[in-house]
């Protein structure tokens, strides 16, 4: 995620802070920069020309110019500015006073409606809601049927009808009936889209939020898509009024451009990210968290409340134990290991820690390639007999070559995995002789 454009305001950056005193000619010259790199993000032309004009103006300041580090001055204007930028209004979700809150889903067919709204309903519940999916969708039958097969994997309640006898106002009002009857605190309607933006499309759309008066009436449109996703926001809200924006795809999308532009140009705030694939892959939209993410500074935040939901209670105060007494075995890094692999992806965790997204992107291809390290470490650790996983230092060669075997790796992945556990047991004990031994386990509380 602006994998390009944190790596090009890193070098700026870099440069700027590196100089004990700057001129004029500095300030303009990195702003030259930051502009090109903007655009080369796909960042709409006027919102990057207006974002560095600000920053010149702030930059130029007296107080700046001569403070004892103008370059560190010069990088906090630009992560203020860049929040104000990412920042329109209410992000957060804003519920009915009489349950249940209906949530409307728009966007152009392939923006990924469908699988949002089941990512919804999972984030929802996990903030102690629950939802019932209504699959409004009834020109693309595939839609229900997909809708219906995500509820059945989530546990979530999905309502439909027979697509030739409804239409989708007269479903969505049922399924708002039939959320009210379970006494359900959410409906999130799955509406359909088309190819482009027509008439039709529109008026059916303003049909159905005619029919069940949404709370929130929430575009997704595809990140990848650039200053045409900006455009289709315009577009829609002109017609449905929106609420808000969820930005699909982002964790493909090395550019970002639109999340940049987006709120700038329509006013309307992004409210979640979806960060991939998985079911629990939406994130909750934070513009200060996120102006830190794309300059590069972290986002310990979001890390923080990711690691709490993998983790729980009982399973934290062993470990902490463990960290204290420094009896830290494989068994508990496989745990630990796959407690970090439900946040995300390796990269996406590494992207949140700061200085950690940079030395990232410099590790060999294929060293974050998440599913393949857990499931050989797991296998690994799967072949060693309990002894062996509790005490590693009897691991002879004849040992290794038996696990190997049966864990179909090499003897050199078996040496690559204890040389790394060997490592997070020097840290443990540091943890353990330190006076605060819970240094490491309040990520996980």
């Amino acid at each position: 995620m602006f994998d390009n454009l944190t790596d090009k305001l890193s070098g700026i950056f870099q440069k700027l802070t590196s100089k004990g005193r700057l001129t004029e000619k500095d300030i303009d010259e990195a702003l030259s920069l930051i502009r090109r790199s903007l655009l080369e993000a796909d960042v709409n032309f006027r919102v990057a020309r207006d974002f560095v004009a600000v920053i010149k103006e702030r930059s130029l300041s007296s107080d700046v110019m001569e403070s004892l580090s103008p370059g560190q001055q010069v990088v906090k204007i630009v992560h203020e500015e860049l929040t104000a930028l990412l920042t329109g209004g209410d992000h957060r979700l804003m519920p009915s006073s009489q349950p249940p809150s209906v949530l409307m889903l728009v966007g152009l067919q392939g923006s990924g409606k469908t699988t949002t709204a089941a990512k919804l309903a999972l984030d929802l519940r996990r903030q102690g809601h629950r939802a019932l999916l209504v699959a409004a969708d009834l020109r693309r039958p595939a839609a229900i049927l997909q809708l219906e097969t995500l509820g059945k994997q989530l546990d979530i309640p999905v309502y439909t009808e027979d697509p030739a006898s409804s239409t989708p106002a007269k479903v969505a009002k049922g399924g708002l009936k039939r959320a009210t009857e379970l006494g359900l605190t959410w409906t999130i309607v799955d509406t359909g889209g088309r190819l482009h933006i027509d008439e039709e499309m529109m008026k059916e759309l303003e049909e159905v939020k005619k029919a069940v008066s949404p709370q929130e009436t929430l575009l997704v449109i595809d990140a990848m898509t650039g200053q045409d996703a900006v455009n289709a926001a315009e577009e829609f809200h002109k017609r449905v009024t929106l609420t808000g924006l969820i930005m699909s795809k982002m964790d493909g999308d090395a550019r970002g451009g639109a999340a940049l532009s987006v709120t700038k140009v329509t006013g309307v705030p992004i409210k979640y990210l979806g960060m991939g694939e998985r079911p629990d892959a939406l994130e909750q939209f934070h513009p200060d968290r996120m102006a830190s993410r794309i300059l590069a500074m972290g986002d310990i935040l979001t890390l923080i409340e990711k690691a709490q939901e993998v983790t729980d209670e009982k399973q934290a105060k062993e470990m902490e134990r463990k960290f204290r007494q420094a009896t830290f075995d494989l068994e508990d890094f496989l745990q630990q290991i796959q407690s970090v692999k439900k946040m995300g992806t390796l990269s996406q965790v590494m992207e949140m820690i700061p200085g950690m997204g940079q030395l990232a992107k410099r590790l060999p291809a294929g060293a974050l390639d998440d599913d393949g390290q857990v499931k050989r470490i797991e296998a690994i650790i799967r072949s060693m007999t309990r002894e062996e996983r509790q005490k590693p230092e009897i691991l002879n060669g004849s040992r290794r070559r038996r696990i190997a075997q049966g864990s179909g790796t090499t003897p050199q992945d078996i040496n690559q995995l204890l040389n790394q556990f060997k490592q997070t047991q020097k840290m443990v004990r540091q943890l353990s002789k330190s006076r605060n031994p819970k240094a490491l386990m309040n990520m996980f509380k």
